[in-house]
């Protein structure tokens, strides 16, 4: 298992070094959880540490919340400059990155309010959301059991 933080740098790398899209912290959050929501549905277990909470503009991970908060909002641009390890490519291994990879090449075409739109209309999202107002504030974990089956049901 790797970290987060290092599932976060390629993908910044990716991304920014390929100018294969726009990429702000409000997309980067809903991308990470794409990567975990498959690893789980592929393998059955977590590909980084960290969980995500069900925040109004979908699912986030406080720790790269935290990462930026500082230097960032939901909508600031994230880029080569925002990595902690540059050498990041070289780091991890090849299947790593293949997983990462495949799940760009579905989702980093979208734009940050489409992926915001398509984690509101999931059950892990929907499920932790129970009880709360659209606008409420909510830091419910999305439970991973119910990622696992909601993506592992969308592979037949």
């Amino acid at each position: 298992m790797i970290t987060i933080h290092q599932a976060c740098d390629y993908i910044i790398f990716r991304l920014k070094s390929e100018e294969s899209g726009s990429l702000n912290h409000l997309k980067l959050q809903k991308l990470l959880y794409y990567v975990q929501s498959w690893h789980l549905a592929f393998y059955g277990t977590r590909f980084f540490d960290g969980k995500f909470q069900a925040w109004i503009h979908g699912p986030v991970n406080r720790a790269i919340y935290d990462r930026f908060k500082d230097t960032k909002y939901m909508y600031s641009t994230i880029d080569l400059d925002d990595l902690s390890d540059t050498e990041i490519t070289t780091t991890l291994p090849i299947e790593v990155k293949e997983h990462i990879d495949v799940v760009l090449e579905t989702y980093a075409g979208f734009s940050d309010t489409d992926l915001e739109s398509k984690t509101h209309q999931e059950e892990p999202w929907i499920n932790a959301r129970k009880g709360f107002k659209p606008s409420e504030r909510c830091e419910v974990e999305l439970d991973e059991e119910i990622m696992k089956s909601y993506f592992k049901a969308r592979l037949s």
